[in-house]
Order: C-alpha cells, then sequence, then structure tokens
C-alpha cells in the first residue's frame, strides 16, 4: 500500500526536486518521417523483454488508443496476421533487420527521465501510440541497455521488464531534457553481501498504474510526454504537504491542466475524501502579496477571485468554470469494489465537487456556480484498456452526475449546467421580471375620468412631476377637448362683453345726439 501522508519536507521514493513547474514544455515525439539513423546495423536483441503467451487479465496489456485498435497489440501476444514488408515487428524467420534510431533512443531516454521506471508497453503506448505493437519499443531499450545507458531493474507479476536509467542514461537524458523539467532520481544499482548485483526491491504496483495511466492518457492525446510531473506537492499552511501521483499542463488542449490520483482500492475511501479536502484548501490559497480585502471582495465573482489565488500562477486556466479538475483513476480488485468505491467518494465528498446557488439569484435559475468548485472526474483503467477509443472514449464520471453516464473527459468537465444555463435562466428571468413590472405599472395606470380610457406613457408622465391640479383625471384628448371648451366659453364670454360695450355706446351716442337737438 502507497502511503498516503506525507509532511511538510517529505519526498515520496524516487521524488525529484528543482526545476521551474510553470514553464508548458514542448511535444516529445517526433516525426518518424525524419528521423536519423544510425550507422550500425542491429537485429533485435535476445535479452527480449517478452510478455507472457496468453493475454494479461490486468490493466497493463490490452490496448488503448484508437489508432487501429483491432491492430495494437503487444509484442508476445497473439496478433492478425500482416501484410509482407510491414516489418515494425519483425519476425526472427525473416533476414531483415532493424536499426535503432537516435530519435527513439532519446525519446526513450527523455520518458524515462520523467518517469524514472517504466516497461516497454509504457513507453509505446505513451510515446508511439501508432505503432501496432511494443516490438520496437523493446528493441529500442535493448539498444539503449547494449550502449550502458538502461538497465533492467526487475521483472513484475505480470512477466514485463522494469527499465530505468544506469547514471550514463541518466546524466544523458538531463541534457536532452528542457531545463524547466524535472528529472526524476537515478535508481542506483545496489548489490548484495555476495557482491551481485540486486535486481531492485520490486516494482510498486501503484507506481505501474500511475505510469501506465500517463501513458494511456498521452497516446490518446492529453498533452505530450513533457507535459507530465510525478509527485508534485501542493504544500498548505498547516504544514501538510499532499501530493499528485500526476499533474498534466498542457495549455493548448481541451483539457489544459489536471491532478490525476490513482487508486487500486486499498485505502479507506476517507483517504480519498482527505484528498479532496486537501486540494480545495490549496485551490483557496492566495498567491504571495495578494491583496486579501479585493480578493475577499472577489469572492463574490467566483471567475475573479482566481486572478488573487496561488493555483493560477501555476497551473494555465482550465477555460471553464472551477478549479484545475482532479481526476481519480481506480484500478484492481473486482468492477463491483470499484464501483462501490465511487459512490461512497462521490457521497462523502460532494460538498467539494458539488457548487453552490449563484449569489443574489432570481427566482427560477437552477444552475449551479462551479467557479469555487474542484471538478472531480472518475474512471477504471480496466474501462480505458477495453474501450477502442481508449482514455478518448467514454470513459469517464463528472461525480455529482447520472451515475450511468459515462462520457468523454471534455464532456464530464463541461459545465452545461453553469454559466451557460445560468446566462440563459438569467435573461429568462428578467424577461419574466419585466413583465411583472410592466403589469404592475398597468394596474397603476390613471383613467380618464370622462372617457374611461387610459393614459398615454407621456400624459402619465405629465402628471407625476407636480401636485394635483384641475384636469388631471383627464386623458389627454378629453383634457384638450375641455381646453378648448373653456377656450369657446370664454371667447363667447368676451365677444357677449363687447357686444354689450359697444351696445352701452351707442346707445349713450344717441342719447347725446338727443339733448343736442332740444337744445337747439
Amino acid at each position: 500500500m502507497r502511503s498516503s501522508a506525507h509532511g511538510p519536507d517529505d519526498r515520496r521514493p524516487g521524488q525529484q526536486a528543482g526545476g521551474n513547474e510553470d514553464t508548458v514544455p514542448a511535444d516529445l515525439t517526433p516525426d518518424p518521417a525524419h528521423e536519423p539513423h544510425d550507422t550500425d546495423d542491429q537485429t533485435p536483441g535476445e535479452d527480449l523483454d517478452q510478455a507472457p503467451p496468453a493475454p494479461s487479465m490486468g490493466p497493463s496489456v490490452a490496448p488503448s488508443t484508437a489508432s487501429s485498435p483491432a491492430r495494437r497489440v503487444s509484442a508476445g501476444q497473439p496478433r492478425q496476421t500482416r501484410a509482407t514488408g510491414a516489418f515494425d515487428n519483425p519476425s526472427r524467420s525473416l533476414k531483415q533487420t532493424w536499426k535503432p534510431t537516435h530519435t527513439r533512443k532519446k525519446e526513450v531516454l527523455k520518458a524515462l527521465g520523467i518517469f524514472q521506471r517504466a516497461t516497454a508497453e509504457h513507453l509505446w503506448r505513451m510515446l508511439r501510440p501508432g505503432d501496432s505493437h511494443d516490438r520496437i519499443t523493446r528493441d529500442t531499450l535493448n539498444a539503449l541497455k547494449g550502449d550502458g545507458k538502461v538497465r533492467v531493474e526487475t521483472r513484475l507479476e505480470s512477466n514485463h521488464q522494469l527499465w530505468v536509467l544506469t547514471e550514463r542514461g541518466h546524466k544523458e537524458a538531463k541534457q536532452l531534457l528542457p531545463g524547466d523539467i524535472r528529472v526524476s532520481a537515478l535508481r542506483k544499482l545496489e548489490y548484495d553481501d555476495e557482491g551481485e548485483p540486486v535486481t531492485g526491491e520490486g516494482f510498486d504496483e501503484h507506481a505501474a498504474a500511475v505510469t501506465m495511466t500517463a501513458a494511456v492518457l498521452t497516446g490518446a492525446g492529453f498533452g505530450t510526454p513533457l507535459s507530465w510531473q510525478t509527485e508534485i506537492g501542493h504544500k498548505l499552511p498547516y504544514g501538510y504537504t499532499q501530493y499528485a501521483d500526476l499533474t498534466m499542463r498542457a495549455p493548448d488542449v481541451d483539457v489544459p491542466a489536471m491532478l490525476l490520483e490513482v487508486d487500486r482500492v486499498n485505502e479507506p475511501v476517507d483517504v480519498l475524501v482527505a484528498k479532496v479536502r486537501r486540494y480545495t484548501e490549496w485551490f483557496e490559497l492566495l498567491a504571495p502579496k495578494a491583496d486579501k480585502t479585493k480578493a475577499q471582495a472577489a469572492r463574490r465573482d467566483g471567475a475573479a477571485v482566481h486572478d488573487f489565488r496561488l493555483w493560477s500562477r501555476i497551473y494555465p486556466p482550465t477555460g471553464r468554470e472551477g478549479y484545475v479538475p482532479l481526476a481519480f483513476v481506480f484500478t484492481g480488485r473486482t468492477k463491483a469494489q470499484r464501483e462501490s468505491r465511487i459512490r461512497r467518494l462521490e457521497q462523502a465528498a460532494r460538498t467539494y465537487f458539488a457548487g453552490t446557488a449563484y449569489q443574489g439569484r432570481a427566482s427560477g435559475i437552477t444552475a449551479v456556480d462551479y467557479h469555487q468548485a474542484l471538478p472531480v472526474v472518475v474512471t477504471e483503467l480496466e474501462r480505458i484498456t477495453a474501450d477502442p477509443d481508449g482514455a478518448a472514449g467514454k470513459v469517464w464520471r463528472r461525480l455529482g452526475r447520472d451515475e450511468d453516464q459515462w462520457q468523454t473527459l471534455g464532456e464530464a468537465l463541461d459545465n452545461p449546467d453553469g454559466d451557460r444555463l445560468y446566462a440563459v435562466q438569467l435573461r429568462e428571468a428578467r424577461r419574466r421580471q419585466q413583465e411583472r413590472e410592466a403589469a404592475a405599472r398597468e394596474a397603476q395606470r390613471p383613467v380618464c375620468a370622462r372617457c374611461g380610457e387610459k393614459f398615454t406613457d407621456e400624459r402619465w408622465q405629465s402628471i407625476r412631476p407636480s401636485r394635483w391640479h384641475e384636469g388631471d383625471e383627464l386623458c389627454g384628448p378629453c383634457l384638450n377637448a375641455q381646453h378648448e371648451q373653456v377656450r369657446a366659453v370664454k371667447a363667447a364670454r368676451r365677444l357677449a362683453e363687447e357686444a354689450a360695450v359697444r351696445e352701452a355706446a351707442e346707445a349713450e351716442a344717441k342719447k347725446n345726439r338727443g339733448l343736442f337737438g332740444r337744445r337747439r
């Protein structure tokens, strides 16, 4: 059983130190059409890594990637007859020879520099998923063994050989790998009391599953060998360091970053839940010199708060809501035991991946705010290796969703019930709110006291700024009619007054004329 607890400065066996983890590595897989060749011919070595005569039931043997699944088979396993001249796995009965290339040797050295220990099948799936089998990779390892750069540390229970770098190969791997890539620790050759070399302490089956996981994901197009790091520590303020079995950083692909934990169903579920909790705590850490006040205020906007946190300085943006996703890869035991383990993990860790309600949400919004949640996906090595599309197939499940729904990794990490649904529901909620407000406003709209018609917006607005005046109970047309009526009455009154004045003046003038006539 692999230990799950580490102190703040503890390192697991084979853990490397140093290296800038922020720089994204380049692709390690070369173009086979442009490979330079060695000058010396070499036939396949006699000391070959032979797989068992019958296919193994373990996850490390079955093919995993989508490329020609019917033809991809580990060398030494039963395979279909191939056309003459296709000798990427040359038969000993043929007189053809294969020349190991500089490119293949270098890529194997670099991969072993990163992962420290691997079988030929691991390297085949990781470096050359387009090959039909691992024979060329095994021949490359034997060629490097002849050069004194690699050695066999032990043989696994599956009968596969475990390869490690020699001191000479380790030095060369350091020179080949970019400076920002951390090189694994050298596995030194040890001798017993009689001076005989010790083949090794045995390959931890957990470490085999970790390497296999990186291999099948790389073969499916999730990053390159240089995208991976093993045993990366995530230090917490209270002195505990949570080490990830694997970390992937590949900014140019659909899943730019991911943390992976490989579980062989040999630890209590509480240990897995504690890992989820500690990763969540680490993602909540503020970056050095981050403004705590602004960070606290930004919590109301989940996307903005990440700019203040440490993880955004180390891992590339995820392209989705939430923290860098955490994947649990289960393997071993029975299918029923693995399924039971997944269900118990889902129930116990729900608070960390379930998300929350949106702040100040309007009524009718069911979307989930995942911005400060840890996306957790699960899969099984057995499921991956049995699927024709391997890790690129529908072999992933997002915890918190339908337990019968297996999706591709991209589909599982998407949040159709997150921001996208929230935007749709928010628009609909705002539309309904506007309709309610409009209905309430219409209910308050004044009605004309004369004709019974509702006021227009302009007429309603005109009576709001001031106190009540005569005529405010009338709509615009009725008010105009009333004004016309008032004007008509005033005009008639004025005309009558003017007529009365004229009549009085005329009467006065007539009277005056009569008086003057009598005087004469």
